[in-house]
């Protein structure tokens, strides 16, 4: 074998096949270099390139894992099925459930004060208003996260709705508002690709290299009042947004 490239090559072609499937382990630096008669440089090089395409991610003692690319559709009506209170799945474990995956919500950080001057103004309260801020994983299982959502309201809309704790809102939060008399009524949605930062990149165990979708959401109630934004972001190959059946208004000739 000559480089890396031609490695690198063999070793994508064994992942796609299924020898390596995701979750498993790559032979060690060292036993590859033995069995491919390559230097310890080549190796890395070649263990790089795959991590940049998002084959593989390198865990340091833990060695090279071939990364999950299992990709979830995630359709604009899992709003509307988990707007009734009372309900056990919100719209990212509604989602998985319909395609036979473990999808979980694990909240890992809530926090009160001041929240940035961009996101107040996407609420449509003074920049000096007490926000409730949630981060939290959107994951396959325990332990694959597939994305990072922050998700802010204003804090007396979130004590009202009963989600301003700690723990995982059961059910979601749209029906927790819909039961505390806000019911969600429009959901609006950007969509941006981009790389992500040296921090989700690590969240979400990616190379700096494999592009993310970044979604923003502004969700509002009666009214128009601003309920809630929420930005996620999620390796571009894990996710697939789907918009079927858009109602459209036919124009005059």
């Amino acid at each position: 074998m000559r480089g890396y490239r031609q490695l690198a090559d063999d070793l994508r072609r064994r992942i796609n096949s299924g020898e390596y499937p995701s979750g498993t382990t790559l032979p060690r630096i060292i036993d590859l270099m033995e069995i491919y008669s390559l230097s310890r440089q080549t190796v890395r090089d070649a263990i790089g390139e795959l991590a940049d395409e998002g084959l593989v991610v390198t865990m340091g003692k833990g060695g090279t894992q071939v990364r999950n690319r299992t990709r979830v559709r995630i359709p604009l009506n899992r709003y509307s099925r988990v707007l009734r209170p009372g309900g056990n799945k919100g719209p990212w474990e509604t989602a998985c459930a319909e395609q036979g995956l473990d999808g979980q919500m694990k909240v890992v950080h809530v926090s009160r004060g001041q929240g940035p001057e961009d996101i107040a103004a996407l609420l449509g309260v003074p920049a000096d208003t007490e926000l409730l801020h949630r981060r939290r994983y959107a994951m396959i299982g325990s332990d694959d996260i597939v994305q990072v959502q922050h998700v802010w309201y204003p804090a007396d809309l979130a004590d009202e709705a009963g989600i301003s704790g700690e723990g995982k809102v059961v059910g979601g939060v749209f029906g927790a508002l819909t039961a505390a008399g806000h019911p969600p009524v429009t959901a609006s949605e950007q969509v941006d690709s981009r790389m992500p930062t040296l921090s989700e990149a690590a969240q979400l165990k990616i190379s700096g290299k494999v592009p993310v979708i970044a979604v923003e959401r502004v969700t509002k109630g009666p009214e128009g009042r601003v309920l809630e934004v929420l930005r996620t972001t999620a390796p571009a190959d894990r996710i697939q947004l789907t918009y079927d059946d858009l109602p459209l208004e036919q124009g005059q000739s």
